[in-house]
């Protein structure tokens, strides 16, 4: 948090064709057929957490489902409510798992403060979920705590994965916590000269500081969050702010949601600037499943914007394989704490298709934020969390929003080719090609035996890729599985021509898509 801060719905909608015949005695003749419902979009269920890939929401920002929620709302204002809720994400959930999503991650529903900020320079409320003022209570802006049983629910249906966002670090601008009684002494705050100056016991962003390292502390919180997750059934929490929280407290926090959860509920943990080193003490303590790779965004923008040297970009990738085993990365290419990806390459989509490609098919746990797949343009804070775009449907707040339904069907592509392949999200990395601005690359899982190449050529010339053809393919007929380009043998491996800022992905499985 930054300034205050569900195999792929590809096989389409099938309409479940029901008659109705009026029961009653006249008219003797049938009533109308009513028009065919649509069937939800199924996700064929990821195998593990290896196999994700999350999308990322935030609600007030999404859908509006209930405008009689919509108190204080203003769509005009950056830092307002804009109107979105838990019943408006739930009645989209197609728009979602028709990508092919695994899991989607939402933002904190817990009752915010009421107020707003002014030092961003215009008033900032917490439409985000990040500024907690009642942790026992839902936001009813958001939706009722039945609101996001119902959406878990939904999601579970579809065969998709739910992460609630949770925060233990602070408290809202103001929060009643500061005042109440009960809670005397357990916040850090600048009002009252206690923030520290380490990362532990500082005040991020100025908000109040749970004393987490105390224990009486540590138990009300972990007591409220665990009871949002046993009532509602998600399946997992992306924590905030997590290395403002001690060790302890994350050790603790892993063995009450094993004990009192689930054993497999997934710990999904934002470390500022994590990379296989800084997240590497939470992994070995076992305090986390996943942490976010804040490094891939700029390594991938950079090669494709042609900055730095092919084989160094290769060896990065590479490198990514140095986590923990059985602990993994997520890496964005856009979040609402940093400019999203299309505005830093200043909306040239032909570099963010390249970019997009790069993140599936990379080990990970790949995140898409909401409306980046349809062409969102996001910006630097607070534009990074602009509305959902929806076109000509009338879903509010981003009705009328233009949005690319040609990238959208990329991003489908994308998805099912790296869900129809472990080595994409599990295998081992070795360069084959770092010539100018030609980059090819095998990924390889050796459990599956799966194997996949990679080619992309990041410059404005046309290039033709020569490299030796995988011995586990033998006489297999080599297919490029993106854009369906030809492949051809010579005797020592295989020929490909890539067009300028073009890339293909090579393997032997077949795939079929529905346009």
């Amino acid at each position: 948090m930054r300034n205050g801060s569900c195999r792929a719905g590809l096989l389409g909608l099938t309409l479940l064709l029901t008659g109705c015949l009026s029961t009653a005695p006249a008219p003797p003749a049938p009533a109308p057929v009513p028009a065919a419902a649509a069937a939800p979009v199924a996700v064929t269920p990821q195998r593990d957490w290896s196999d994700a890939v999350l999308y990322f929401v935030i609600v007030d920002r999404f859908a509006d489902g209930d405008p009689g929620n919509n108190a204080g709302v203003d769509r005009a204002a950056r830092g307002t409510f804009h109107g979105g809720d838990l019943k408006g994400l739930r009645a989209q959930l197609d728009e979602i798992a028709s990508l092919g999503v695994t899991a989607i991650w939402i933002t904190p529903v817990v009752r915010n403060i009421d107020g707003f900020v002014t030092g961003a320079g215009f008033p900032d409320w917490g439409y985000h979920g990040y500024w907690a003022d009642d942790f026992t209570r839902p936001d009813l802006r958001f939706g009722s705590e039945e609101d996001l049983k119902a959406l878990v629910d939904d999601c579970h249906r579809r065969g998709m994965k739910v992460l609630l966002d949770v925060v233990y670090n602070h408290a809202g601008y103001e929060s009643g916590y500061l005042k109440a009684p009960a809670f005397k002494g357990w916040l850090r705050s600048e009002a009252l000269g206690t923030c520290g100056q380490d990362d532990i016991t500082s005040c991020v962003a100025g908000l109040p500081d749970f004393k987490t390292e105390r224990p009486e502390v540590a138990d009300w919180l972990l007591r409220q969050q665990l009871g949002w997750a046993r009532r509602s059934g998600v399946d997992g929490f992306r924590l905030d702010t997590v290395k403002h929280v001690t060790h302890d407290f994350w050790q603790e926090h892993r063995r009450r949601t094993r004990a009192e959860l689930a054993p497999g509920f997934f710990l999904l943990g934002e470390v500022w600037g994590g990379d296989p080193q800084v997240l590497d003490p939470y992994f070995a303590g076992d305090e986390m499943d996943a942490g976010f790779d804040f490094g891939f965004q700029g390594n991938v923008l950079g090669f494709v914007q042609g900055r730095g040297r092919v084989v160094a970009f290769d060896r990065y990738l590479k490198s990514r394989e140095k986590v923990r085993p059985g602990f993994l990365m997520s890496h964005f290419l856009s979040s609402h704490d940093v400019p999203g990806a299309l505005y830093q390459l200043q909306g040239d989509r032909e570099l963010f298709r390249l970019a997009a490609l790069l993140q599936m098919t990379s080990i990970g746990l790949p995140t898409v934020y909401y409306g980046e797949e349809v062409g969102r343009p996001g910006g630097d804070w607070p534009d990074n969390r602009s509305d959902m775009p929806w076109g000509g449907r009338e879903v509010l707040p981003g009705a009328g929003l233009d949005r690319d339904e040609d990238l959208r069907g990329d991003y489908r592509r994308l998805i099912a080719i790296r869900r129809a392949h472990p080595a994409l999200s599990r295998g081992v990395h070795a360069g084959l090609v770092t010539e100018k601005d030609l980059l090819v690359f095998r990924q390889e899982d050796a459990a599956s035996s799966d194997v996949v190449v990679v080619a992309v050529n990041r410059g404005a010339e046309a290039v033709t890729a020569h490299f030796a053809m995988p011995a586990q393919w033998g006489s297999c007929q080599v297919r490029d599985e993106w854009r369906g380009r030809e492949v051809r043998r010579t005797p020592d491996g295989l020929e490909l021509d890539l067009p300028p800022r073009e890339a293909s992905v090579l393997g032997c499985a077949s795939i079929t898509f529905q346009k």
